[in-house]
């Protein structure tokens, strides 16, 4: 179980963020995590524990102006409860990112093969691999990428 925020809008990020994960930290408190653009390039702040504990290190990003973003906190399936499995999951570039919610049944035969391509794991869960597929077929066809 996990619970999983976005926000499109005018107002900032970072507050947004965490309203809507405070609201949903019933559904997964073991680690949480957010994500937003910034300079060109996605931000990613993530943390083991509690909310609480990515609110403070989100303390020092209060000010960015951004816009949009999406946030989640997370009950442990695959992967122990740590800063690198917590969502969100970047693909290699770290142009994108990805939350989920529910299981991978396949995910390990589907990360040894990426893996063996030359995508590179940095967590143990079965999400970081939907970053690395959709990374793997972004360049032909968005479409075909999130099927």
């Amino acid at each position: 179980m996990c619970g999983i925020v976005g926000y499109v809008g005018h107002r900032k990020i970072i507050p947004v963020l965490l309203d809507g994960l405070k609201r949903l930290e019933y559904r997964g408190y073991d680690s949480a995590g957010v994500a937003w653009p910034e300079d060109g390039k996605l931000k990613r702040v993530r943390a083991k524990g509690k909310l609480n504990i990515l609110e403070e290190a989100l303390e020092e990003y209060r000010g960015t102006t951004a816009s949009v973003g999406l946030g989640h906190t997370r009950w442990a399936t695959h992967g122990r409860p740590t800063e690198e499995n917590a969502h969100p999951h970047a693909d290699c570039s770290g142009k994108l990112v990805v939350v989920h919610n529910g299981i991978i049944e396949n995910y390990y035969i589907l990360r040894e093969r990426l893996k063996s391509e030359g995508h590179t794991f940095k967590s143990d869960t079965d999400t970081e691999v939907l970053a690395h597929l959709i990374e793997k077929y972004l360049e032909d066809d968005l479409e075909k990428a999130v099927r």
